[in-house]
């Protein structure tokens, strides 16, 4: 009932990346600063590695380069599309998914990394617990999960309760989080990183914008 309450996501997210020309941030084919960081200090090793909500594939296509077992999951045909002509002409192989991460075929106890760059922040509340639960059941024990969301207090994404989520039936482009409400939200995890993202000014090697958080956790 509830996820019917909230708009379709799907042909929204088509209708957002069907110009790739747009001026968006993240339409950049450059990885995040971040998980260049954990690849280049070895935190994060080749690997079985998914990522949430690829889009156009920059990231997975970068852990595919570092050598990583790469599956990746899009609600949006458009993305996935997108992210598939990215990845042949990088020529890497990764194994994309076009589907509701809830739906998504994955398998348990399976991967050493999970990234989500920008998805979590787009989970309704109700499913946010779904959400922990899908990653705890997806990594094997002792692995890490990455996680880029907006920061609040800085102007991007919605700083509004849950309630209205439900009252205005909206999601407003993205919910903001505080350290606190993530670290609550993620209990069940170890924290080894939580900061700012850098800001990366482009073109660079790297995408960066300081209004999001990064952190890194290691599954208990």
């Amino acid at each position: 009932m509830l996820d019917s309450f909230l708009r379709e996501a799907a042909p929204w997210w088509d209708a957002f990346y069907a110009d790739r020309t747009r001026d968006i941030p993240f339409f950049v084919d450059a990885p995040d600063e971040n998980l260049r960081s954990y690849c280049e200090t070895g935190m994060i090793r080749p690997s079985r590695v998914l990522e949430l909500g690829c889009g156009p594939g920059r990231n997975a296509i970068y852990l595919a380069q570092q050598g990583c077992h790469m599956d990746a999951v899009d609600l949006s045909r458009e993305a996935i599309d997108w992210a598939i002509e990215r990845a042949h002409a990088a020529a890497v192989h990764i194994n994309f998914q076009c589907a509701n991460l809830f739906d998504a075929n994955i398998e348990p106890q399976h991967y050493d990394f999970i990234y989500d760059s920008g998805c979590f922040h787009h989970i309704a509340p109700h499913r946010r617990m779904d959400f922990v639960e899908l990653i705890r059941n997806a990594l094997k024990t002792g692995s890490y999960f990455g996680l880029t969301c907006f920061a609040h207090g800085e102007g991007y994404g919605a700083e509004i309760s849950d309630w209205e989520v439900y009252r205005q039936k909206s999601l407003k482009g993205g919910l903001a989080y505080t350290e606190k409400k993530l670290r609550q939200i993620f209990a069940d995890f170890e924290v080894v990183e939580f900061r700012r993202m850098n800001k990366i000014m482009q073109p660079a090697a790297s995408f960066g914008e300081s209004f999001l958080w990064t952190v890194l956790f290691r599954l208990k």
